[in-house]
């Protein structure tokens, strides 16, 4: 589904569990996914053997799973062909993915700050293939325990809690 289609509360950030996906490429093929929430801005890190389409899609979903019902919205996709078996992703987590136009990184605006920001941590040419989930967790935590000017300085983690006990 076209990005067009995505829901107005995903666009204003007004309803949580929005959410935005890339790939964080590496040296020799390697990769990490990214996942952002839009309101929050709370992000996911998560360990990707190779970029298929099935080992994307499986890591993908297994870390979105684990998010409570409330937070699982929308997700929204590059053109990249590792999100093919999107439908998959779908039927598994019952978010539906909506991909950006083409050329159209600016579509997935929290996405590509974060990643601008996780290279602080893991610069242009880093291998991922020797990282850890657990090393990877903690980069994602202390972007997440980062205050924001944009969160009128509190951090991902702090909004991402308020939501969380505001759904019950």
């Amino acid at each position: 589904m076209s990005i067009a289609e995505r829901p107005p509360s995903a666009d204003t950030r007004a309803v949580p569990g929005h959410w935005e996906g890339d790939l964080l490429m590496g040296k020799l093929g390697s990769q990490i996914g990214t996942l952002v929430e839009r309101q929050s801005r709370f992000v996911l890190l998560v360990r990707l053997p190779a970029a298929t389409s099935t080992r994307v899609v499986t890591a993908l979903t297994r870390c979105v799973q684990r998010l409570p019902a409330a937070l699982r919205q929308s997700l929204t996709w590059d053109r990249g062909k590792e999100m093919a078996q999107h439908a998959r992703f779908t039927l598994a987590t019952e978010m539906q993915v909506y991909f950006c136009d083409p050329y159209s990184p600016w579509q997935r605006g929290s996405n590509e700050n974060t990643n601008g920001l996780l290279r602080q941590y893991f610069p242009k040419g880093f291998d991922f293939r020797n990282v850890t989930q657990r090393q990877l967790d903690v980069v994602a935590q202390k972007l997440d325990t980062r205050p924001r000017e944009t969160l009128g300085w509190k951090t991902p983690a702090d909004v991402l809690n308020a939501i969380v006990a505001s759904t019950g």
